[in-house]
């Protein structure tokens, strides 16, 4: 429960800097590269991260040499919190030399719009790359429990550091990573590309080379040099495996005409009860059994898929959502949960739907009398 309101947590502040952004700074919203962001496969990734847990879980308790068990907590805890973002600044460096990792790192520098929500994009299989670089943590004997601690606070400053809001830092620049650092990192300029590695602590990239500030004469460009054009996330997912292996893609150039068409905001709206729906499972993996957590995992992943096919105005995408999260949704809380937070997010998940079904319907009729 604490992990899910720490995530529901992100998600308000992921609203709160949209609203910010809308009505303070007159910006447009990137709605469909916001439901994108959020659900760029986080129900995969989140078993991911339970592997991950249950690799370092094993580690601990067969290979632990036990170096810092014996040590005061609080000398533990520092400790392990910089060794930790040590780890992490080689776990991001290799993720962009390394062409295998870069394959699944570089989903999350997919997106064009720096924002909290970009810090949660990542891939379906980032999770599992990042094992290998936290074993010394096992090694020396760091608790499962500092591991999971720690880990959330640095992935808290992550997210933070991806905000659009936050200009200068002040002194803290010169310490610890800031939004301003960060955003270089993610600029595809070849002054940019591979700098700013580090985590928490900016040291590490002064350290070893790759540092860099933003160039006053070189405005940052979001993204990647060759996108994936769609917004499927099988595919944004999938894509650059196929790149790496020298496989050929599939063609996005040419798209047919979408049959429907929903506005960004409906579409930015389904992806916000969606990720709501990841919530829940969060809340609820410890306590349920396999097979309940199996059908929940199944509706919301395969709805992510259809809420694409949605945003590109596939009739497939109208069916599979129907079918997947409507349908799949109420059969699902007949038979497993009633909770009242199901119950409300259930409600406004068939208003959603319903919302779409008018939507097609009342398009469908236009076409026919234009048609006739």
């Amino acid at each position: 429960m604490e992990t899910a309101l720490g995530i529901a947590l992100l998600y308000g502040l992921i609203i709160i800097e949209f609203l910010i952004i809308h009505f303070s700074m007159k910006k447009p919203l990137p709605w469909k590269e916001m439901v994108l962001n959020l659900n760029s496969g986080h129900v995969l990734m989140w078993v991911g991260r339970g592997i991950e847990v249950l690799c370092y879980s094993y580690i601990l308790n067969h290979f632990t040499l036990g170096w810092i068990s014996h040590w005061p907590k609080a000398i533990q805890w520092i400790f392990i919190f910089i060794v930790w973002d040590f780890c992490f600044y080689w776990l991001h460096r290799l993720h962009h030399s390394i062409p295998l990792l870069w394959s699944i790192h570089v989903v999350h520098h997919q997106g064009e719009h720096f924002s909290l929500s970009l810090g949660i994009r990542n891939s379906w299989y980032s999770s599992l790359t990042s094992i290998p670089f936290f074993i010394p943590l096992a090694i020396i004997g760091a608790s499962l429990e500092q591991f999971v601690i720690v880990g959330s606070i640095h992935y808290f400053i992550q997210f933070y550091n991806h905000n659009s809001l936050v200009k200068k830092s002040g002194w803290l620049k010169y310490i610890i990573v800031t939004p301003a650092h960060h955003k270089v990192h993610h600029g595809r300029n070849s002054e940019y590309i591979d700098k700013n590695c580090s985590g928490a602590f900016i040291i590490w990239d002064k350290l070893f080379g790759t540092f860099q500030t933003e160039l006053k004469d070189v405005p940052i460009l979001f993204g990647i040099d060759k996108p994936v054009k769609s917004e499927n996330p099988f595919w944004i997912n999938t894509v650059p495996f196929l790149r790496f292996l020298g496989i050929k893609e599939p063609s996005f150039s040419v798209k047919k005409s979408p049959v429907y068409i929903l506005s960004d905001l409906i579409i930015g709206v389904g992806g916000l009860l969606l990720f709501g729906w990841l919530l829940y499972y969060i809340s609820v993996e410890k306590s349920w059994a396999i097979v309940q957590l199996s059908c929940l995992f199944l509706i919301i992943f395969l709805s992510t898929i259809s809420i694409c096919g949605l945003a590109e105005g596939r009739i497939w995408g109208l069916i599979s959502w129907i079918l997947f999260f409507s349908l799949g949704l109420s059969i699902f809380i007949w038979q497993y949960s009633a909770s009242l937070y199901v119950m409300i997010l259930f409600a406004f998940s068939m208003a959603y739907s319903l919302i779409i079904l008018i939507n097609f319907y009342y398009q469908l009729i236009n076409k026919t009398k234009l048609s006739s």
